[in-house]
């Protein structure tokens, strides 16, 4: 194994995080799961987006298991993951080992979400996000908006060699990343988010991982009977945001990827856009304002980790903005939006 940098005893190339006090867990998932057909420009393709579509692939097309532990902040959580691709497919086990159990069960693009607690299997349509994939739309886009830099030295991750990347932010509109990549398989073992001075606010990484034939596929089961559980399936459709008066400015380099109203339970429903630039993702939640539920709700911004939260009231509407990018980026994207109804519109 060679060192970092350095001829002596080099500097972890990923030390540890300085995290920011713990105010809100936010979840984006399945958020993903309806896309709108939004593609990013065409790029000629070149040695970088190879790089990224190769560890993208590692993660879809490989069979792989182990326990990865994400630091968001002061709050740190460890997951078993076991993913198999056979002759039905990508199939995949997430299992959550700290806090309140609940279990990710999927084949392909459906997934089950186990609530134990509830008794309770919520039924959705959702991709594959998550660590360790990489992508979240096109790679052609990416070199615009982010600087490779490929070092020829390894690192050691879980027992396995890897190859430390960084992917650095070309402005101050998102985060850059420094991951590291298995030299055998291209599969990633760790990655970091990094804030504009270099300092790292979240990061994820296997403590131990198989691959191959050492993938323990009888971890594809669940331990749960289901039997008598309540099924619910998630209600999504699509919608159009601008047709309804909604107006958006998106963040250089960030592209639309879905449009969808979410129920999130009897009587309550929320709009969502997803924008990403391929690597980060930005959620903007809409919903009708509640004087009776809402009176205590208060605007502006919150953060864990490298996830911002701004939110603020438009019209009769709570607007709030969400995403793995600086603070300033969400706080932006909330006050560039302005909603015209249809009354105040020429036709």
């Amino acid at each position: 194994m060679q060192a970092w940098v350095g001829p002596a005893a080099a500097p972890n190339p990923f030390p540890a995080g300085r995290g920011l006090l713990l105010v809100l867990a936010v979840a984006l998932a399945g958020a993903l799961g309806v896309p709108t057909g939004a593609r990013a420009q065409d790029q000629k393709p070149d040695a970088g987006v190879a790089f990224l579509q190769k560890v993208q692939a590692a993660a879809r097309s490989l069979d792989y298991s182990g326990v990865y532990t994400y630091q968001q902040g002061t709050s740190m959580q460890s997951t078993r993951i076991v993913h198999v691709v056979d002759g039905t497919g990508e199939r995949e086990r997430l299992e959550i080992l700290d806090g309140e159990p609940r279990e990710y069960l999927r084949q392909g693009s459906i997934s089950q979400t186990l609530i134990p607690a509830h008794k309770l299997v919520l039924l959705q349509s959702s991709r594959s996000d998550h660590f360790p994939s990489l992508l979240l739309g096109e790679a052609a886009a990416i070199p615009a908006h982010y600087e490779l830099r490929q070092s020829s030295r390894s690192y050691r991750v879980a027992g396995r060699d890897c190859a430390v990347s960084e992917l650095l932010a070309r402005d101050s509109l998102r985060y850059s990343y420094r991951i590291c990549t298995d030299l055998e398989s291209h599969l990633m073992l760790k990655a970091q988010t990094l804030d504009e001075q270099g300092r790292v606010v979240d990061q994820v990484a296997f403590g131990n991982v198989q691959l191959g034939k050492d993938t323990n596929t009888h971890e594809l089961d669940s331990r749960w009977n289901t039997r008598d559980w309540r099924l619910v399936e998630e209600t999504i459709q699509s919608t159009d945001l601008a047709a309804r008066g909604w107006r958006f400015a998106y963040p250089v380099g960030f592209v639309p990827l879905t449009q969808i109203v979410r129920v999130i339970r009897p009587g309550h429903q929320a709009d969502q856009l997803v924008l990403s630039d391929g690597l980060a993702a930005i959620s903007i939640f809409i919903e009708t304002f509640d004087p009776e539920r809402d009176q205590n709700v208060r605007q502006g911004g919150m953060s864990q980790g490298a996830i911002n939260v701004y939110r603020k009231r438009v019209a009769s509407f709570w607007l709030t903005a969400v995403g793995e990018v600086p603070a300033q980026t969400v706080r932006d994207i909330a006050h560039a939006v302005e909603y015209v109804p249809r009354a105040a519109r020429r036709e």
